[in-house]
């Protein structure tokens, strides 16, 4: 059934697989995320607090790796239709005895597995930056399956909109800044609620501490009293004595 589809695909993967300049930029691209969290790691070691920074690392790192779904097969997106379509080799590919189904499926297929290798070494660039396990990173990767398909979709949908590769960079250029957005927002969250939790602990610690120096206080007064009180009964003790004596 699907059989014309992966025909499509194959010769789409094969295509850009000689494209050595698209190949180079795509990797820039997801490599490109691992080496700002490399510089701002090696930047904030030793001036911000562990946890912290580990925080906002752990934040950008998040950013990158939702940019990069939607950035790893940007390339192939844009040639898929409105490079054909720029060239004129979409017609004779469409006058081959194909269902359009097929055509549109084959292609999806080629941008969406640009795109997971694009994550891949993305994913993989911050496993050795920030040192994630490899069963993380295997995990990461299997959850952002699902939207790297469905980035895949919206810039086929948008390359076929455009009527040449400049118009679809410039619209796809302007989705990119979806996924930029949505993980700041959510980052600027994390940062937010790890600020308000250390604030709670911070505030907590202090309260604890006041309670036990009022304790010490507390303590220390009635060891005094009682130290007094002992005190003031061992000079009445010794005054009736005297009289005692006197007598």
């Amino acid at each position: 059934m699907f059989s014309h589809a992966l025909i499509v695909a194959r010769k789409e993967i094969r295509d850009h697989l000689r494209d050595t300049r698209s190949l180079v930029s795509s990797a820039f691209y997801a490599l490109m995320g691992p080496l700002v969290v490399g510089m701002v790691s090696i930047a904030v070691h030793g001036a911000v607090h562990g946890e912290k920074s580990s925080a906002v690392l752990l934040s950008m790192a998040s950013v990158f790796a939702l940019v990069a779904t939607f950035v790893a097969g940007m390339n192939v997106a844009m040639d898929a239709i409105a490079g054909e379509r720029e060239r004129r080799s979409l017609l004779p590919l469409l006058m081959n005895p194909l269902l359009r189904r097929d055509v549109v499926l084959g292609k999806w297929l080629a941008i969406s597995l640009f795109a997971v290798a694009g994550v891949v070494i993305n994913l993989a660039g911050f496993a050795i930056v920030v040192g994630l396990p490899f069963h993380l990173l295997i995990a990461v990767t299997l959850a952002l399956i699902p939207l790297v398909l469905f980035a895949s979709a919206v810039e086929l949908l948008i390359s076929t909109w455009s009527r040449n590769i400049k118009e679809a960079h410039t619209y796809l250029s302007l989705v990119i800044f979806l996924p930029m957005v949505i993980g700041m927002f959510f980052g600027i969250l994390s940062a937010h609620g790890f600020d308000v939790a250390l604030a709670t602990r911070g505030r907590s610690a202090i309260a604890d501490r006041s309670a036990d120096q009022r304790r010490a206080i507390f303590a220390g007064f009635n060891t005094g009293a009682e130290h007094d009180h002992h005190s003031l009964r061992g000079a009445r003790l010794a005054g009736q004595r005297k009289t005692f004596a006197s007598r």
